[in-house]
């Protein structure tokens, strides 16, 4: 990986104040909806109270979208011929992927703190520090396989509209990944196989334990929810690598 390269990025990024409010400021305003509009929030919910689970869950939510829209952004670089320009570079795939990810995570380490600050000021609750401190630093470190995801798509489709494609899907993954809202019976079921249930899972195991949200559905073990994550893991770092080949072999 390339340092020089990780500046550069990261700085750019942060130029693109229309990505930042999406990023960032879109999953505190979800946060705000779905933690202040509703009743309960002050009501227990396994080490906390319910609004701690929905901060923790927008906090997932908001590191999964950063990390796949910054990656994303490879597939506007190929149309503008950046990515050709890379390539001319003595810097391997790998190296140009592990600096994408690490942008990417440096923008969903703000966007889950945006959101764990706002939840810290209207009334989220944990019963230790801990809880607070491994639920961040879960949603900040499980948000780099989306990383790869924004990779694969921005650059498997190579086109301006490959950015909107991979966050739009994003709804789709949080609505059946049991992120938005608790789902229960089939829909659970059908749920655990998607890549947002175990990443979300993991970042309120220091809330719930692997506790359901909704009574009677049963509760999910910690190696359930890590082997969900690892599986996707692995499949989006081989979508990602096989779409940078791809697209430099078509140079």
């Amino acid at each position: 990986m390339n340092p020089t390269y990780v500046r550069i990025e990261l700085f750019r990024q942060t130029r693109d104040i229309g990505n930042i409010m999406f990023t960032i400021g879109l999953p505190a305003v979800m946060y705000l909806l779905f933690g202040n509009m509703f009743g309960g929030g002050d009501q227990p919910a396994g080490n906390g109270n319910v609004k701690f689970y929905i901060m923790a869950s927008m906090a997932a939510y908001g590191a999964a979208v950063a990390t796949t829209a910054i990656a994303g952004t490879a597939a506007t670089e190929s149309l503008l011929g950046w990515g050709r320009q890379i390539a001319l570079t003595p810097m391997k795939p790998g190296g140009f992927i592990a600096a994408k990810v690490s942008v990417s995570l440096i923008v969903a380490a703000a966007a889950a703190a945006t959101v764990f600050v706002l939840g810290a000021a209207t009334g989220a609750r944990a019963d230790s520090w801990l809880v607070w401190a491994l639920s961040y630093l879960i949603a900040v470190a499980g948000s780099v396989i989306f990383a790869l995801y924004g990779m694969g798509v921005g650059m498997g489709f190579k086109t301006e509209t490959a950015i909107s494609v991979a966050s739009g899907t994003m709804v789709f993954f949080a609505f059946f990944g049991n992120v938005f809202l608790p789902l229960s019976g089939t829909l659970l079921a059908i749920a655990r196989f998607t890549p947002m249930y175990g990443f979300a899972g993991l970042v309120r195991w220091p809330l719930l334990q692997g506790e359901s949200a909704t009574l009677g559905d049963p509760a999910d073990s910690f190696w359930l929810l890590l082997a969900n994550l690892v599986a996707w893991a692995l499949l989006f770092a081989v979508l990602a690598l096989w779409a940078l080949r791809r697209s430099r072999a078509r140079r």
